[in-house]
């Protein structure tokens, strides 16, 4: 499977340990989070979704041990309406971006039982997501900044990685937010 994680992302993610892995995926989806969480806040029914969202991303950032029901928590999360399939497809900006926050933390979550390839795929969501914001915001570079955070998040120094994360995670749903009021 091709993907856009850097070709070092990837061999880091095949020889790394079990935490190196998941704290690669808890900053992938600390980073993906305001997209969810900010655009389904006031979606009638969803408050439940948006709490089970934010707790899995916070106890995804406890690397040093896996998740002990991330198989269950996959089970709910792929009841969400982003990842059920539809007849029309995604056509709406906000739908887009939270159906690739909703992938993330399901790759995510997956990672922690079986490894590197799913957490490829975390990471890859999260680059297409911010390729696909780089073509309809003029001068963003959102993917050129998911992939250097991707590769500090391996880099073995990652103090700071959680504030960065959140705060591009902030700057992202600015902009998602800002294509929904044109």
């Amino acid at each position: 499977m091709e993907t856009l994680v850097e070709e070092a992302v990837a061999e880091a993610l095949h020889g790394g340990g079990g935490e190196g892995i998941r704290l690669y995926v808890a900053a992938c989806t600390e980073r993906m989070a305001p997209l969810f969480v900010g655009l389904r806040a006031g979606e009638p029914g969803r408050e439940a979704d948006m709490d089970f969202y934010a707790e899995s991303v916070r106890d995804l950032w406890y690397a040093d041990r896996p998740l002990v029901d991330a198989p269950e928590r996959v089970r709910l999360l792929e009841r969400f309406p982003e990842l059920q399939p539809t007849e029309e497809g995604i056509t709406d900006v906000a739908d887009t971006y939270a159906f690739f926050a909703a992938l993330c933390l399901r790759y995510a979550l997956l990672a922690h039982g079986s490894g590197s390839t799913e957490a490829a795929s975390c990471g890859h969501a999260a680059l297409t997501a911010m390729g696909m914001l780089d073509q309809n915001v003029a001068g963003a570079s959102f993917l050129a900044e998911e992939q250097r955070l991707q590769s500090l998040s391996l880099s073995g120094d990652v103090s700071g990685l959680w504030d960065a994360s959140v705060m591009a995670g902030r700057e992202r749903f600015r902009a998602v937010v800002g294509r929904l009021s044109r």
